[in-house]
Formats: C-alpha cells, structure tokens, sequence
C-alpha cells in the first residue's frame, strides 16, 4: 500500500478510548495522538509507541490521527466514521501520506533503549554494544506500531520478563511490529502465536521474527483479536491495546487461557483501571498485580 489517507481527529482527553476504539474497529493500521505540546503518541490495537508519555490534561483539546489504507473500502469506512463522529460531536478533517514518509520520518529519535533487568531493544539502523546478559531485540516497525520505547509496550516486556519460566505458549494479541512476541520468544517461551488485524503488521511481524532469529518458535496470523484461535490453550496472553478493547477481550482471553493462565493487558489510562479490573473479575481473572508509569497501568490477571 504506497498511500493512506489520515483522519484528524480533534477530542477533549475524555473522548480518547471512543475515538480510537472507533479507528480500530473500522481497521484503523494504527492511531497516532498529539498533544497540545505536540508528543507525539503512537498505538496500535497491540502496541503504543510515544516520544514521551505525556497526555493532555482533561479538558484540553488532543488531535488524534487514524490512517487507512487507499481501497476500495475506504468510502464505505468514512462513511462510518463520519457518523460516529458526528455523534460524538467532535470535529475532524483528513490528508493523505505516502507510506515511505511516515514509516521513516520517527528514526531520527528512535534509540536502543533498556526495558526490565536484561530486554534491550535496538532499531536495526542503530549499533549497540551489549553487555553479558543482555537479551537484544532488534526491531524495524517500518509501517507497522510498536518499537519499545512507550510506557506501556516497556511495561509488557517488564512483565513478561518477569513471569515466563521457559517452555510456555504465548499468545500475542494485536502484535503490531511484533515486538513483544519476540520478546516472548527470546525470553524462553516454546510456542508463541502473534495476531494483529492490519496486513502491514502482519508483514512487518514476519520481518522481524526472522530478524531475530525466532521463526521457529513464532507463528504470524492475521485476523481480529482471539478470532481465528479457536482451541489454542496458552499459559500466557498479552495485549497492549486500549481499555475498551481490554474489556471487550476479557471473557475470550479467560476462554483461550489454561487454568492458572496469565493475562497481561496494557494500554489502560489510570482512570478506566477499575473498568478493566471488573471486567476481568467478571470473566473469571483474578487481577493480582499491577505496574504503573505516569496515566498509564498494565494489569495482570490469572484465570482461576
């Protein structure tokens, strides 16, 4: 796809989880969010990707950006999001971007960077000398989301780090760059299965499992959410997504965990834990840890 046409959104903070559940369910590749300092925010429906963590405060207006593919079903698309947003009173205009632009227009800052005790992850473009028990993840997200430097995406590794023993099978739910399936692998999980929606993530996913040497061990699906995984049984799923999308997933994730499986959701906003925290009460999770950078929390939940 050499074209995608973006759609500015202009919402106070309180509209951010409608505006861009709207972008993701009409397959949006991904959301950028500006904020009136300009941070730029990336998230995709698996991984978020920010310059710096910073959101604007309540009230303030924030520009959010959905990009589309140029298709054949972008009329009917905007059509959608025409009404939606008009429903939502908010005001919104649209450009086009070449794929080649965007996907190179971030590299400038993009560095390695330390996540957890031993993650390290490093664009492909960049050098890094690594220490003895250094674990490097080398990722080119191209067009797709997820590099490792936003709050949440680190908060994920963390955890990750923290939880897999070796031999697991992993789901990685909305896998964007496929950063946290790699992680997963490296980290000693025997099968992981990524899934994201978008063609381009797919894509980019494969590049960089092979990239970093765990084609082996990671399978690449394309599809929505837990859709096409009926019967997988994983010890552990993840997703870094937003809230809404967390709270709808919920009774899937328990259905596709094993007994004493982990779920390990990120992307929530401080304010919409208690939201995430029922709805993984009500599917069966038992919320039994959490990590918290600035407005935003990665929660952990354990299917009983």
């Amino acid at each position: 796809m050499d074209k995608w046409l973006e759609i500015t959104v202009f919402t106070p903070r309180e509209q951010l989880d409608n505006v861009t559940a709207i972008f993701h369910e009409l397959g949006s590749g991904g959301v950028v969010i500006e904020d009136p300092a300009f941070i730029l925010e990336c998230i995709s429906l698996g991984n978020t990707e920010t310059i710096a963590p910073t959101l604007a405060p309540i009230g303030e207006e924030t520009a959010v950006k959905g990009y589309f593919p140029c298709d054949d079903a972008l009329s009917e698309r905007l059509e959608a999001i025409s009404s939606q947003l008009g429903e939502l009173s908010l005001r919104w205009q649209t450009g086009e971007v070449r794929e080649e632009d965007w996907a190179t227009a971030w590299q400038s800052y993009y560095k390695p960077v330390q996540v957890g005790r031993h993650l390290v992850v490093k664009p492909s473009w960049e050098e890094y000398n690594s220490a003895p028990g250094d674990i490097v993840i080398e990722m080119d997200p191209g067009m797709a989301f997820g590099c490792g430097t936003h709050a949440t995406t680190a908060m994920c590794l963390a955890l990750l780090e923290e939880h897999l023993q070796g031999g697991e099978t992993v789901c990685d739910v909305g896998t964007g760059s496929g950063i946290l399936a790699v992680a997963a692998a490296l980290l000693g999980a025997g099968q992981v299965i990524a899934v994201d929606i978008d063609e381009v993530a797919v894509r980019t996913a494969r590049d960089n499992i092979t990239r970093n040497g765990v084609a082996d061990r990671v399978t690449v699906l394309g599809g929505n959410l837990l859709d096409n995984l009926a019967g997988v049984k994983a010890d552990v799923l993840v997703a870094n997504i937003i809230a809404a999308v967390i709270i709808r997933l919920a009774p899937d994730a328990a259905a596709a965990l094993k007994p004493g499986g982990l779920f390990i959701a990120s992307g929530i906003i401080r304010d919409r834990v208690d939201e995430v925290s029922q709805a993984f009460q009500s599917a069966g999770l038992e919320p039994v840890a959490t990590k918290e950078d600035d407005e935003w929390v990665a929660l952990v939940g354990v299917k009983r």
